[in-house]
């Protein structure tokens, strides 16, 4: 995401999608209330017309809508807004539809940011500098392609070997299982995208020599590890167990996983990890708090600035952990909050 611009007098932020993942973002940031303006298309009013306004043509004009109803689709990853219009060239006091994909530019403004919601426009535009990941999980008989995107983990597809024949054990690999492997990946890997491949045996060895010898530019930087198990399990096992963290890192997910984890395991062993609203804000005005975990459905439900506040003045870390993936459903069923203590409270 693009910073824009920033009006502090007037409480609003102009914005660019720069990736598919900053609609997702923008979610998290606008509430019922806003007023967002951007470009829309509207039919143009036209008072001897107004029987027939089914039949013109629509018009590109700049409205501000007061928002009522958000919602994101995660399928096809678009943001629709529902609204009041408020201001702009005509029907002012009617309702609209803003729609915004990938490239499209927008104007916030809130009666009052709340410190999470500045966290996530600063998150957002520095994430989308990062380039995401591809992951291909894979056996003899079949290989998971997914995505980590900045909300979560996305299966895209399933390509089975086929192995089983005289025909295909004919044709070399590159031509076959992996070639086939390759004719999707081209379509998704980007320069300098980090690219992993795991699995039981040794079929990810062999696919990232094929690969290499197909495209050694696009497949520049490959990283291989072992799993006992393929498909989307492998790939949620590589995660968890933190393989590969030098890659994971580097996204948000991957920090957010690691960081659940080390709560899971401050809970169990130490003690130095509580979880719960009330458990955590004594916490955090006790200064004990050093990482501060809140689920993203929590920032959207409540005004948490408090206890952001609390934590951050005493030099502690806050993360925003997405709803999306397995970390965040951990975190949502210890009530989404949990933080990590210096010390005991």
């Amino acid at each position: 995401m693009r910073l824009l611009g920033e009006d502090r007098s007037s409480e609003s932020v102009k914005l660019q999608v720069e990736t598919d993942e900053d609609l997702w973002h923008l979610y998290n940031i606008i509430e019922e209330g806003d007023v967002v303006t951007a470009s829309t298309t509207r039919r143009e009013e036209k008072s001897a017309d107004k029987l027939r306004a089914e039949k013109m043509e629509k018009k590109r004009m700049t409205l501000g809508i007061r928002i009522q109803k958000i919602e994101f689709s995660e399928e096809d990853l678009r943001l629709k807004l529902l609204g009041i219009i408020e201001t702009g060239p005509q029907d002012i006091g009617q309702h609209h539809t803003l729609i915004f994909e990938n490239g499209d530019s927008l104007t916030i403004q809130k009666k009052h940011w709340r410190a999470t919601q500045i966290e996530r426009v600063q998150r957002a535009v520095s994430d989308s500098k990062k380039p995401r990941i591809i992951f291909v999980s894979l056996d003899q008989d079949e290989a998971t392609i997914a995505i980590l995107r900045q909300f979560g983990l996305k299966e895209i597809t399933t390509i089975r070997s086929g192995r089983s024949g005289k025909q295909y054990e004919e044709k070399p690999s590159v031509d076959g299982y992996h070639g086939e492997i390759h004719s999707k990946l081209k379509f998704l890997m980007e320069p300098n995208m980090p690219l992993v491949l795991l699995g039981p045996g040794f079929e990810k060895e062999a696919l990232a020599d094929d690969l290499k010898k197909i495209d050694p530019a696009l497949y520049s930087k490959i990283y291989v590890y072992h799993t006992g198990q393929s498909g989307m399990v492998g790939v949620n096992e590589l995660m968890k167990a933190g393989m590969g963290a030098d890659v994971l890192r580097e996204s948000s997910v991957g920090a957010e996983l690691e960081a659940v984890e080390q709560l899971m395991t401050a809970i169990s062993k130490d003690g130095l990890g509580t979880y719960g609203p009330n458990e955590v804000m004594n916490a955090a005005m006790s200064g004990a708090v050093d990482k501060l975990l809140i689920l993203d459905k929590k920032v959207r439900e409540q005004d948490l600035d408090e206890m952001v506040r609390a934590v951050e003045s005493q030099k502690g870390v806050v993360i925003i952990v997405s709803s999306q993936h397995d970390g965040g459903k951990i975190l949502e069923s210890l009530g989404g909050i949990g933080a990590l203590l210096r010390y005991k409270v």
